[in-house]
């Protein structure tokens, strides 16, 4: 049988792809990494919820006590359209937008820390219960009662 360079190729290529592939999957399918995108997925949602919670809830109330202003309509026109061009706009409304939604998420993942930080030292203060003692530390302890019985007087 003769090998050529490409069939010798071919099997280091194979060998390579298969040891690559063991090792992604164990990385994969440890459980930091499904941990960190199942926190990915809950993350963007709970962006969306945020960012609806400061359109829909927050800028209303915020515009109205502005005198009735969307915050989103807030630009600067740099250059007027021009014939087919569209006009150059800068929005800096959308902007304040965001930071408002920055503002409460990085609240809320403040509130969120700040919580488990209390809880894990909670935890952490909690006296441990005593360990239960060994068959030999029990054995001991007989021992030495019976030895205490033996020396006390007896009257």
């Amino acid at each position: 049988m003769v090998f050529t360079c490409f069939d010798i190729f071919d099997e280091f290529a194979k060998e390579y792809f298969m040891s690559f592939m063991k090792e992604f999957r164990e990385f994969a399918m440890r459980g930091n990494v499904v941990d960190l995108a199942v926190g990915v997925i809950i993350g963007a949602a709970f962006g969306k919820i945020v960012s609806s919670f400061v359109a829909d809830i927050i800028m209303p109330p915020l515009g109205l006590l502005i005198g009735g202003v969307d915050f989103k309509q807030f630009a600067f026109v740099l250059r007027d359209a021009q014939g087919a061009t569209p006009a150059v706009v800068m929005h800096y409304g959308v902007f304040i937008q965001n930071v408002f939604d920055f503002i409460i998420v990085a609240l809320a993942i403040f509130m969120a820390i700040t919580l488990m930080n209390k809880m894990r030292r909670k935890q952490e203060d909690a006296p441990a219960a005593p360990p239960k003692p060994t068959a030999e530390e029990t054995l001991l302890a007989e021992i030495r009662d019976l030895l205490k019985e033996q020396q006390t007087p007896k009257l």
